[in-house]
């Protein structure tokens, strides 16, 4: 087991010839990623370590700071996904609960502009359309403590 693990939806999106998203694959991406999830941290038995739900709108550089900044929270596992809402994270925080993980949220905050600026310089396959970008940002809501994360911290960056 490495000392840092990352969990991304989109990565079950991935084929040979990129990235390909529909309704049914990325219903069965996020299905994938809690599975995965959950074997990350039955995989270290008693000694969870601790989980990072890194969110914020795509193109806010969630992927950017994991590869950043993670490594200073090691050993950790990473989950790497918008989750604008406590209802997308919940799910998340409920796994990390029943292996007794501390879970943190890494918020990162950028204005939109800049997300879909650094959207639209992403390879074709991965990038994502505006009008998904700003209903995500329109539906954003900060996490917080109260949800069951130990710490929210709040990376704003331009």
């Amino acid at each position: 087991m490495t000392n840092l693990q990352v969990i991304n939806p989109d990565t079950f999106l991935e084929t040979p010839v990129g990235r390909l998203w529909t309704p049914e694959r990325s219903k069965a991406a996020w299905s994938s990623s809690f599975a995965a999830l959950e074997d990350a941290l039955a995989g270290h038995g008693k000694n969870p370590p601790r989980l990072l739900v890194v969110c914020g709108v795509q193109g806010a550089g969630k992927s950017y700071w994991i590869d950043r900044h993670a490594h200073a929270y090691a050993p950790c596992i990473c989950f790497d996904a918008a989750l604008p809402g406590a209802r997308h994270r919940k799910p998340v925080i409920d796994i990390a609960r029943r292996y007794d993980a501390e879970v943190h949220a890494i918020w990162i905050d950028v204005p939109l502009d800049i997300a879909k600026e650094r959207n639209a310089r992403r390879p074709a396959d991965q990038r994502v359309p505006d009008a998904s970008i700003e209903s995500v940002a329109s539906l954003f809501a900060p996490p917080t403590v109260a949800e069951g994360f130990a710490s929210v911290t709040r990376i704003q960056g331009d």
